[in-house]
């Protein structure tokens, strides 16, 4: 059976709107390198975001931050395709037209971490923090200049390579980006072991690359 070619929603899906927002945070969960099944809401990938928005939701002490989540049509990359890029850049159009021109957060798991970094381009992605990215060498980093970028990734990954993180940041921090990278150890790569720290070391990640937005008057 042929997957469909996409949910008739948008990209966007949000997960909490203030009255009036002046900054926001979009969640990416990860997915395959090649699948053109339609991506549901049920799956682990995204199941295995909801504590992370749960910790986002808590330590946030902003009122006008939103939360969302960006909505896939496919459940892989699907090489030159770059699905879960176009989806991403689709949200973030959805969310210009919501709420206007506010600096945005990305946090993305995998797949997801690599679709942020590359969504890091647009004009109103302040940063991106990444958990255990799927970066091949040769991944671009030219467009990240003078952004913040934050990589998570634990040592005991075997479905990501923690080496290949460590050489994007590198390669990021030599085009101009300011970027750092925390290795968990012990963490794996659906950041169960240790699991705590994970959502909690994100959080304050995203919490402090939204200190430098301005707060909605």
């Amino acid at each position: 059976m042929s997957a469909r070619s996409g949910p008739p929603e948008g990209a966007l899906l949000v997960r909490r709107r203030p009255r009036r927002a002046g900054a926001a945070v979009l969640v990416l969960h990860g997915g395959r390198a090649e699948s053109r099944r339609t991506a549901r809401a049920w799956h682990l990938a995204a199941l295995r975001m909801r504590p992370f928005l749960r910790s986002l939701d808590a330590a946030t002490d902003r009122d006008d931050v939103l939360l969302g989540q960006v909505r896939y049509r496919s459940r892989g990359w699907n090489g030159a395709a770059e699905d879960p890029l176009r989806d991403t850049r689709r949200a973030l159009a959805e969310l210009h037209a919501l709420v206007g021109d506010v600096p945005v957060v990305l946090l993305g798991h995998s797949m997801g971490g690599r679709a942020a970094l590359r969504a890091a381009e647009a004009a109103q992605v302040r940063g991106v923090v990444a958990l255990a990215p799927w970066v091949p060498p040769g991944e671009p980093v030219t467009h990240l200049r003078d952004r913040r970028i934050f990589v998570m990734h634990g040592d005991r990954d075997r479905v990501t390579d923690p080496a290949e993180s460590a050489a994007y940041v590198s390669r990021a921090r030599t085009a101009g980006a300011r970027a750092d990278l925390l290795v968990v150890p012990g963490g794996d790569h659906a950041m169960l072991r240790r699991h705590a720290h994970w959502h909690r070391r994100a959080a304050t990640a995203v919490g402090d690359l939204l200190s430098s937005a301005p707060a909605a008057r």
